[in-house]
């Protein structure tokens, strides 16, 4: 099985989704995170499936879940995701104008 590495940043993303969605049903809360760990495996064992996204910075992925984007770099072993942010989120803020949107 191909490896999933989570950068810290992205256990804070999950834990914010997850309280944010526990406030009206923590089973419904619950259940998203289990659909984004059944992703990031799926992500992993293909992760060409999805959409590049240099414009952010090299070499990073992305792929929507629902409401919400999953980013992503292919390592040799796997991947390694990088932010899981809601599709309404400003990305060029999350990430930085620095070093995207140019």
């Amino acid at each position: 099985m191909p490896l999933i590495l989570k950068r810290p940043v992205v256990i804070d993303d999950l834990a914010e989704i997850w309280s944010y969605i526990a406030a009206e049903s923590e089973k419904r809360a619950d259940a998203l995170i289990d659909t984004f760990d059944w992703k990031f495996r799926e992500i992993a064992e293909c992760p060409v499936m999805g959409k590049n996204r240099d414009e952010l910075f090299r070499g990073v992925m992305s792929l929507p879940i629902g409401r919400y984007i999953v980013f992503y770099l292919i390592i040799p072993e796997g991947i390694e995701v990088i932010r899981v942010l809601h599709s309404a989120m400003d990305v060029c803020f999350q990430f930085g104008s620095d070093i995207c949107c140019k």
